[in-house]
């Protein structure tokens, strides 16, 4: 649907998680007999959700510790961890950095260049941990990293940038060829970011095994502010999802979708799902784990680049375990804990027995369901603030 924003100009209506709630359908069922494993490639996932490749949530202990909870995490191969032979003494100086200079200082920080030993000993380290390794690498300099991570025995490779294509032209520098990349590649490569069904199509064609969706709603991201530049992810995941399917009929291939970024609650989470997702990639929401390195701070990807950076530094807190905010038992009550627990009971409710089913519920438009008759939450949640 399109609106009139001016003589001649129309705009697309899009809708975030704010705005949509899911509806009950006919059956309820047992949580406990929820279904909510993936595939992605040749390996399962017993919950789908990927860590973010953000050097305040993913080190190689984290990793291994999320794995093992059935998750996958992404280790970022331009960050700190194949920069520094010591990484944490570098995040107490982001940390510990005043606001006013943090993005200078972490500017700096990521100047030192990436060293192809660091890359070779986290990922063994992944690797001794018996979980699933994955690693993420910018375009640029995504050829040269996997060769070395293949070397080393990763499981799984992401390529992410802030605005992803299957055709991106440049006179200064040859472009990656991602055809050739996935055709050559010995594991599943995921791709992202991305919001539309052209492009999400276009890049299935290319050989991917998995589509990271969302530019610009992370909670560290500024993409949005400083770039004018993204689609509310309830849109962006349905748009995307339906590329999926469509390629799917077409080829018989499916391409699992990643709703990456802008999930605040476990409501939000499951909204994703009922979008059509097949997994979640979550940052901010895992970055508040006892266990995770940023010890309650989490800064964007491009919060590094040094002409225009996109990210910042923000601080949410050191809130529970990572079993805690994963599986529970809650200690809050604003949605931040229990995610699988609260993903499994969502389904349970909406009648969807796995993934595929709660892809299908049904979903109103409701930008009120957050506020009808919640008077009183209001109320604490400002007196909270005080």
């Amino acid at each position: 649907m399109a609106m009139w924003i001016g003589i001649n100009r129309k705009a697309r209506v899009c809708y975030g998680f704010d705005d949509i709630s899911l509806v009950p359908g006919k059956i309820t069922l047992n949580p406990e007999e929820v279904d909510i494993r993936i595939q992605i490639g040749n390996y399962t996932l017993n919950i789908p959700v990927f860590a973010a490749a953000m050097d305040g949530v993913v080190d190689p202990k984290f990793a291994i510790l999320f794995g093992k909870m059935g998750g996958v995490g992404v280790l970022n191969l331009l960050g700190i961890y194949t920069r520094y032979k010591d990484p944490y003494s570098v995040i107490e100086e982001i940390i510990s950095s005043p606001p006013e200079k943090s993005t200078q200082i972490i500017q700096n920080i990521y100047k030192e260049p990436v060293k192809e030993e660091l890359i070779e000993e986290r990922i063994a380290e992944i690797k001794k941990g018996g979980v699933i390794c994955a690693v993420s690498s910018i375009p640029q300099c995504a050829e040269r990293f996997l060769e070395i991570s293949q070397n080393s025995g990763v499981d799984i490779f992401v390529i992410q940038s802030t605005v992803t294509t299957a055709r991106h032209i440049s006179a200064k520098y040859k472009p990656l060829d991602l055809y050739s990349f996935c055709k050559n590649s010995r594991v599943p490569i995921l791709v992202g970011n991305c919001v539309t069904f052209d492009v999400a199509y276009e890049l299935m064609e290319t050989g991917v095994s998995g589509i990271l969706v969302g530019i610009g709603p992370g909670a560290a991201c500024t993409t949005r502010e400083v770039l004018g530049i993204g689609v509310p992810q309830v849109t962006a995941t349905a748009d995307c999802a339906y590329a999926r399917d469509f390629y799917f009929k077409k080829t018989g291939r499916y391409i699992p979708i990643i709703t990456d970024g802008g999930m605040v609650t476990s409501g939000d989470i499951c909204k994703a799902f009922a979008c059509g997702a097949d997994a979640v990639m979550i940052g901010s929401g895992l970055v508040k784990a006892v266990e995770a390195p940023g010890k309650g701070y989490h800064w964007g990807m491009a919060t590094s680049d040094e002409n225009l950076p996109r990210g910042t530094r923000i601080k949410v807190g050191t809130t529970g375990t990572l079993k805690e905010i994963l599986f529970g038992p809650a200690k809050v009550d604003d949605g931040s804990q229990n995610l699988i627990g609260a993903l499994k009971l969502s389904m349970a409710s909406l009648g969807a027995k796995n993934i595929k089913e709660m892809q299908l519920v049904e979903i109103a438009i409701a930008p009120s369901v957050k506020t009808e008759g919640k008077i009183y939450q209001s109320v604490k949640k400002l007196q909270k603030e005080k």
